[in-house]
């Protein structure tokens, strides 16, 4: 019999609705049940693509016995973390603050008050590896609950108070001096320093396995380039990305970058695929592409773009949010090989294609948790040459439309406001660098499914998913942030000034009902949210960045476009409240990092005016400007500043560079602008 999660929208909580555990939603029936019955809650949170929550259901959730005995003594609610990610924070700190690790699955007991109190990721069906098993943690938990409740309560209280304290990190106002020497040269070549000391030389990345793309580093490392011309942060960040690019992480069939890889040298990926990494590696790939004109670079840029236009775009426009690692129980057994059904389907191209592929025999990748033989994966040793790539092509096309017949991973076709206004960025940048229109197509068309399926035109509030013409969760800092910056760059690539005026709507309703009074910072939830136990203050730059990171950047670029001086002020001492930590550990911060960089380096604003004005926007975007503004007018317009006492006329275009509104005198050559911007 289904439980209350065959309701639910989210297939995460869908692939659980037939499990024999009397799953809950997260919501007042569940929470107001606990208290009834006196039962402690167990939360489980995982997400739809993720390998290790699909095992724990298998061996644990599905079985009638462990159902049983969960359903007698705990009141349990699973959870979408990607849905629910405010509570998916909480109860993570409180995990980690618990055992020093975490991930997912994230399994957390709470009291009936929703105070965590004990916690852990995955648990074996059998203790091995000195882990307890699922249903000795369950009976622990029970026969403590009952027998020592003053002493769980007691500890529930001071975690929960110690993810109190750890979260009211305070405001620094920097002094003149203080400015002075944290936007600086100095301080930009010393973060410079201590990212490339993070990185590996060899294979890419930054640390050891497993390896994460760390997009944002790498863009700042790019930018670092541009600006002083430092060819050791060029070197890396093109590294790393040459190693995605040619490894396994990356699909060399069908396009796209899975979440991450189990080994240093990016040969055997974790299979799932996330829209915000493929948004977020698109965007990178495209700055360096308007660095060097690598062809392969654009190459993978189109592929990618056709793989989230293939397979992760509704009929409505939006995008999906993420592809499973597993197929028929095997996680990657969609994407990987044997040596042996190559050589059948490639016929006399199989030694070339092996040889550039680097396939043996043996093969490098074998799923832990199945008795398969070795698999392989397709990983590059080195850019193709012309010739080599033709072949290849041809190669590829015939293995695509043989995996096309597998079984595929499942789809979580929920619609994330953040992760799509992610992927308009993405699809931003890709028209820039490319000035393929179908990218802007794109990011037009998400926006106007955005605006109309998930954007409350009362209110002016957002939601946060959508699914099935349901739109639901009130939208978070993540959201917001992503949404105007997705504003900003579409004004730049399209010239329409509403999209600022709609960016600065949404930094008035953030400012109003995320900020903390006292400090200046951002909560993750709104003022009128109240199923949380505190309002998180997230500023980690991790898979994605941090919102308060993005808003910091995105109050910069406002207050210029807008004259709002109150707003960079804010950005500064936001900036400086986290100097330390950006500083001396800025892969954790590189955002923050790029925010420091754009002060340093100042920002570019450029003004176009004239009737043909719009028409060189294609050319502006293409060049690699990282730090300019970039506002256009065919006619005079008085309500934006930048825009104010330009010349205007029928027949001339006239281009502007102006820094702090100073502006030089008007250009009529496009190459005059070049020579000094």
């Amino acid at each position: 019999m289904a439980n209350l999660l065959q309701f639910e929208t989210s297939p995460y909580l869908l692939q659980h609705a037939n499990n024999p555990v009397n799953w809950y939603p997260w919501g007042e029936e569940a929470l107001q049940l606990a208290k009834n019955q006196n039962k402690p809650i167990l939360v489980s949170i995982g997400y739809a693509a993720c390998h290790w929550c699909h095992v724990m259901e298998r061996e644990s959730f599905e079985d009638p016995t462990t159902a049983a005995f969960m359903n007698e003594h705990f009141i349990n609610i699973k959870i979408d973390r990607e849905e629910r990610p405010d509570l998916d924070h909480i109860y993570m700190d409180a995990v980690q603050s618990m055992t020093g690790s975490g991930g997912w699955p994230l399994n957390v007991f709470l009291t009936t008050s929703q105070q965590p109190f004990y916690g852990g990721t995955y648990f074996p069906p059998k203790r091995m590896h000195n882990r307890p098993s699922w249903m000795e943690i369950l009976q622990g938990i029970h026969k403590n609950y009952l027998e020592k409740n003053d002493a769980i309560l007691l500890q529930a209280e001071n975690l929960t108070n110690h993810l109190i304290k750890s979260n009211a990190f305070g405001l620094a106002i920097p002094n003149e001096n203080d400015a002075h020497t944290l936007f600086s040269l100095q301080t930009i070549e010393s973060i410079t320093q201590n990212i490339l000391a993070q990185a590996d030389t060899t294979d890419g990345g930054f640390g050891t396995a497993p390896k994460f793309p760390q997009t944002a580093s790498i863009i700042y490392l790019l930018r670092h380039y541009h600006f002083t011309k430092n060819s050791d942060a060029l070197n890396q960040a093109l590294l790393c990305l040459d190693k995605m690019m040619l490894g396994g992480i990356y699909d060399h069939l069908g396009g796209g970058f899975a979440r991450y890889s189990t080994d240093k040298q990016w040969q055997v990926p974790h299979f799932e695929k996330m829209l915000y990494d493929n948004a977020l590696l698109i965007i990178a790939i495209a700055e360096a592409f308007q660095i060097t004109g690598n062809d392969y670079y654009k190459s993978t840029i189109t592929q990618t773009m056709q793989f989230i236009q293939r397979e992760m775009t509704h009929p409505n426009h939006g995008f999906y949010s993420a592809i499973d690692a597993d197929s028929e129980g095997v996680e990657g057994k969609f994407y990987t090989w044997s040596a042996q059904e190559l050589a059948d389907l490639l016929g006399n191209d199989a030694p070339l294609f092996f040889q550039f592929y680097q396939i043996e025999a043996t093969g490098n990748w074998q799923e832990g948790m199945h008795e398969t033989p070795p698999s392989n994966i397709i990983w590059a040793k080195q850019f193709p040459t012309s010739n080599e790539l033709l072949v290849i092509e041809k190669c590829k096309q015939k293995l695509l439309l043989a995996r096309s017949n597998r079984i595929r991973p499942q789809l979580d076709d929920k619609i994330l406001l953040g992760w799509n206004a992610l992927t308009i960025s993405a699809c931003c940048k890709s028209y820039s660098a490319l000035g393929i229109e179908e990218y802007l197509t794109m990011a037009l068309n998400n926006i106007a499914f955005l605006e109309t399926a998930l954007q409350d035109t009362v209110s002016g509030f957002w939601h946060h998913t959508f699914k099935n013409g349901v739109a639901k969760v009130p939208a978070f800092l993540d959201d917001y942030a992503y949404l105007i910056q997705a504003y900003i760059h579409l004004q730049e690539v399209t010239g329409n000034a509403e999209f600022l005026l709609k960016a600065k709507r949404l930094i008035q309703l953030v400012i109003q009902h995320f900020s903390e009074e006292t400090t200046g910072f951002f909560y993750y939830t709104p003022d009128f949210q109240a199923d949380v136990i505190l309002r998180k203050k997230e500023v980690y730059d991790g898979a994605t960045p941090s919102g308060n990171a993005v808003m910091v950047n995105n109050l910069m670029y406002l207050s210029v476009i807008f004259d709002e001086k109150s707003w960079k002020e804010l950005a500064l001492q936001l900036i400086h409240s986290l100097k330390n930590a950006i500083v001396k550990h800025p892969t954790s911060f590189a955002v923050w990092a790029m925010a420091i960089q754009q002060v340093v380096h100042e920002f570019q604003e450029i003004v176009v005016t004239g009737k043909t004005a719009k028409s060189w926007l294609k050319q502006i975007n293409q060049r690699y400007i990282p730090n300019k503004i970039l506002q256009l007018a065919e006619n005079e317009v008085q309500k934006f500043p930048m825009l104010r006492g330009k010349t205007y006329d029928e027949y001339q275009v006239f281009f502007y560079l102006c820094k702090n509104y100073a502006c030089n005198q008007p250009l009529t050559s496009f190459e005059d602008l070049l020579a000094i911007v």
